[in-house]
């Protein structure tokens, strides 16, 4: 078995006119690169939909969530479970995890930071005493201290993480003990091409006016752009194995974090431009040394042509640069991959390109089939 093995994820996504991600300003936010401006969407707002997406087709038990209110949940819980009030409840919840040292936040009942975690790990802590809370509720405040003292609380939020837990890790900075390295390194996507920023001049109508009154209710401007959009992230196998505790089951988080990865959209302004789009292409690619982003493909800026003059369009372009990154990146460094695949929506010269880069075009599902084969070789 290898020491370790990465699973990237090259995604090619066209966006119509969209807001995904604003900056401080309220604009989609844009960088830098290759000597032009081209549109961004941050690997937070990304993973945050990825997450979103990924929970929706797990059952509730094996859901994450990050959230400050983790004293309200495991309040929430214990009520389920005893029937308490919820006076004693929150008492009891707040005793279980004081031993943890989460500072508190500004508001009451908050934590002074997002926590990560599983909804199981708080079920569990429930068991540790949900046999014994109604005792617990009637004790004094120093004989319910001393009695979860001992208690293996931290132990629940280290072990047995979920697989969202398990991929996108957990930070809490005063409290190392509880760190989770993620598995899933997503990027920041970028357009393929140079992009401007554009802006949407609405106005809104009141109903309710007097025929003779042709003023607007309100107006205002949305700032936008569109674009072909690069994405990439990768998994670390090896990571997610030793973060879930199982082979079978890190595997089959790969799998789901593949779909969710590529179905998944932000949902900045979301009403207001309809943007959600399917992507015209994901490749898969396994290698056992390091992961590669193949951003370099686009360090040239996409044109709507190929170098003959012929009109291709951004997208099938960006995938034909996308395909000759990858063999020349393969052909210099030599770091041929255990497994590669392709399911996109090219024909023509894209095709081709994409088919000698990746092999032949999959359905999407048929992709992650393939995918989960090669892995259970590999980790069998």
């Amino acid at each position: 078995m290898p020491k370790q093995q990465y699973v990237e994820f090259h995604i090619l996504q066209t966006v119509p006119p969209a807001n995904l991600n604003r900056d401080d300003q309220g604009n989609p936010k844009e960088a830098f690169f290759g000597g032009v401006r081209r549109s961004r969407v941050s690997s937070q707002a990304w993973k945050r939909a990825t997450r979103i997406e990924f929970d929706r087709h797990l059952p509730e038990a094996d859901q994450s969530t990050r959230t400050k209110q983790i004293a309200k949940q495991l309040s929430e819980r214990l009520k389920g479970r005893t029937g308490l009030e919820a006076e004693q409840v929150q008492r009891l919840a707040g005793a279980l995890l004081e031993p943890l040292g989460i500072k508190a936040g500004r508001k009451a009942g908050d934590t002074a930071y997002l926590l990560y975690y599983g909804g199981g790990q708080l079920d569990r802590i429930v068991d540790l005493i949900a046999d014994r809370a109604t005792d617990l509720a009637a004790a004094s405040d120093d004989d319910l201290t001393a009695a979860v003292k001992g208690l293996k609380i931290a132990e629940e939020l280290k072990t047995s993480h979920p697989m969202g837990v398990a991929l996108f890790g957990r930070m809490v900075a005063d409290i190392p003990s509880l760190n989770v390295d993620a598995a899933a390194q997503v990027a920041h996507a970028l357009s393929t091409h140079r992009v401007e920023l554009e802006s949407d001049y609405y106005t809104a109508v009141d109903d309710a006016n007097e025929s003779d009154d042709t003023g607007a209710g309100m107006i205002g401007n949305i700032g936008f752009n569109s674009a072909t959009l690069y994405r990439y992230a990768a998994v670390g196998v090896h990571q997610l194995i030793d973060n879930i505790g199982s082979k079978d089951a890190a595997l089959d988080a790969v799998h789901r974090f593949g779909r969710a990865f590529a179905l998944s959209m932000p949902t900045g302004h979301i009403t207001s431009f309809a943007h959600r789009t399917r992507p015209s292409l994901v490749a898969v690619v396994v290698r056992d040394d390091q992961p590669v982003n193949l951003v370099s493909a686009f360090e040239r800026p996409v044109p709507a042509t190929d170098p003959s003059g012929a009109a291709l369009g951004v997208a099938a372009e960006s995938a034909g640069s996308l395909a000759r990154e990858y063999l020349r990146s393969v052909r210099q460094w030599g770091d041929e991959p255990a497994h590669a695949a392709v399911s996109h929506a090219f024909d023509g010269d894209a095709d081709d390109d994409i088919a000698r880069a990746f092999g032949g075009n999959l359905p999407f599902e048929e992709m992650l089939q393939r995918l989960d084969q090669t892995l259970a070789r590999t980790w069998s």
